[in-house]
């Protein structure tokens, strides 16, 4: 019996190198950066792509090949923290074409490969549901890929198509280095409830359960991955 099929963007990145390592035996996998030479620790049995999602037409090319696709997750993002006085409009631009077009572009071909149905998994943040200091024109982006994924998840039931998306909380990656090492962690970790930041396993774990077949039943889902800081309060 053939392996279900994942497409992979934002692959090179910590959560998405973790999401390989956990699912590399289970699904054929496509991994897709804009970098090929980053995805060079990944295992040989993964198919790798070269394509920015954030750019028109390049989300294609990881299609291809496929006559159809099982499952589906976009890991493409950045870190961009400062006050909204102090962003310039080309910076908020960037940082919605990173996040919120890379998001349509990769749904938009998705769709189109998934004609037995299956499932579709977008990155949000803890940031798109509490107010957090200089963290407006991420929440934005965030809040955007939320109202995406509800109403994708709506045009998508009929297909049988599942879209949901992850909202992590600050999770210890290359990307966060500088808000993850040095005195800064402290203080990043008092954030959360539980005490700690969070870990690439801890999100890709459950990105894993999204699209696992078993979760036949799950759509239009934001889940929270962020040690209680959504929603709770430490003492």
């Amino acid at each position: 019996m053939s392996k279900p099929v994942l497409i992979l963007f934002g692959a090179s990145g910590g959560i998405g190198q973790a999401l390989v390592r956990r699912l590399a035996d289970d699904f054929s996998i496509t991994a897709v950066s804009r970098d090929l030479s980053r995805l060079d620790d990944l295992p040989a049995s993964v198919h790798k792509v070269e394509a920015d999602a954030t750019r028109p037409g390049e989300a294609a090319r990881a299609f291809e090949g496929h006559d159809s696709v099982d499952a589906v997750v976009n890991c493409i993002g950045n870190l961009f923290l400062k006050p909204l006085h102090r962003t310039t409009p080309a910076e908020f631009t960037e940082v919605m074409r990173i996040h919120v077009f890379s998001s349509f572009t990769i749904l938009r071909e998705a769709v189109e490969k998934m004609p037995n149905g299956g499932s579709i998994a977008l990155m949000s943040s803890v940031a798109a549901g509490t107010g957090m200091v200089n963290h407006e024109t991420i929440a934005a982006a965030k809040g955007a890929i939320e109202g995406l994924t509800r109403s994708a998840a709506a045009t998508c039931a009929r297909k049988n198509i599942r879209v949901n998306a992850v909202a992590p909380g600050l999770t210890e990656t290359p990307m966060t280095a500088r808000l993850t090492r040095g005195p800064a962690r402290a203080v990043s970790e008092k954030m959360h409830p539980l005490g700690r930041i969070g870990t690439p396993d801890d999100i890709a774990s459950a990105l894993a359960w999204l699209i696992h077949p078993d979760q036949t039943w799950v759509t239009g889902q934001i889940l929270h991955i962020d040690g209680g800081l959504g929603n709770l309060r430490g003492n």
